[in-house]
């Protein structure tokens, strides 16, 4: 499997300049001390997929691009597909499993997409028979080179504004953020040490690692965690970039991941969704330790913040129902 290359990543950040937020790193001082956190949840839609999306989008040919594309997503790689092609004047048509969060899903429609909703287990099937049936190009949410270089631009805004950077979490879901960020830092930092965060009841990646192969977790598995946007396995391609670059993957719990929702709320007034957490949970729960990680400043990616407001208030409210 070839992986994307530097180059790639830097070709894609002149691609997406002026198309997407470049958002900064912001200090959060927390029980375990300082963390530096990226958050991707100020873009436009809410979440990183911005930058793979409009990557992608932009490397099509312009006939084959006025057609039409079409992908599967949970919610955010829908948004900023429907984002991006709304821009672009194209039409976009988003597959999404049964029980995605209605916040997301309406953002998607509200963006201008078309939304099919199925069963987790027949989005991929429903994405290649209605680009068929229609002419439409798929765009995946993390398998297609484009995408990876388009997300690895957060890596080279990380280096560049935290030039001591140490340590970068980061969350895995189907691998595309973790292999875009993983291929920019190692390439120009490979000192810096980039981790993978998985939530414990979808921890198909970390699994995958220890075996040395993809190792697939169905969907009643990984629909078992809060962090609907990692509950996607990853592909191939990925898994090739995170076992080539990714130093390691830890996991997190699910009332980690709530806390870790709570403290950026509440101590870097960041609104991150349950997936978005995942990063700053290993860091809060001390996950990674000094002997896993070098000394000095440790970012963690803010993945995305579209999460379902009853879901947030849940966060803040500790056990004893006082504010």
């Amino acid at each position: 499997m070839e992986l994307i290359s530097i180059d790639d990543v830097r070709a894609a950040a002149e691609r997406v300049q002026g198309k997407v937020l470049r958002t900064p790193v912001l200090h959060c001082d927390t029980a375990r001390g300082g963390l530096w956190v990226k958050p991707e949840n100020l873009q436009q839609v809410g979440a990183f997929k911005l930058r793979g999306a409009t990557n992608a989008l932009a490397c099509l040919e312009p006939g084959i691009r006025a057609a039409g594309v079409v992908t599967h997503s949970s919610g955010n790689h829908g948004q900023a597909l429907a984002y991006a092609a709304r821009a672009a004047g194209v039409s976009c048509t988003v597959v999404t499993p049964e029980n995605a969060p209605p916040v997301k899903v309406a953002a998607m429609r509200r963006f201008g997409a078309e939304v099919v909703l199925v069963p987790p287990a027949e989005r991929e099937p429903t994405v290649a028979r209605l680009a068929a049936e229609r002419g439409l190009t798929p765009i995946p949410p993390f398998d297609h080179p484009d995408v990876i270089a388009g997300q690895g631009t957060i890596g080279l805004e990380v280096l560049a504004d935290v030039p001591d950077v140490a340590t970068v979490l980061v969350p895995v879901g189907g691998g595309g953020l973790a292999s875009g960020v993983a291929t920019a830092v190692r390439a120009l930092r490979p000192d810096v040490a980039v981790i993978g965060v998985e939530p414990e009841l979808a921890a198909d990646a970390a699994e995958s690692l220890a075996a040395g192969r993809l190792v697939p977790w169905p969907p009643e598995r990984t629909h078992r965690t809060i962090a609907d946007g990692v509950r996607v396995g990853l592909s191939e391609r990925t898994f090739a970039h995170v076992r080539a670059r990714i130093e390691k993957i830890v996991t997190v719990t699910e009332d980690e991941i709530r806390t870790a929702m709570a403290a950026l709320a509440r101590d870097a007034r960041i609104v991150a969704e349950p997936s978005g957490a995942l990063a700053s949970a290993a860091f809060l729960a001390g996950r990674v330790t000094a002997e896993e990680a070098p000394a000095g400043r440790t970012v963690a990616v803010v993945s995305g913040g579209n999460v379902e407001p009853a879901l947030l208030a849940e966060t803040l409210v500790p056990p004893t129902g006082h504010a």
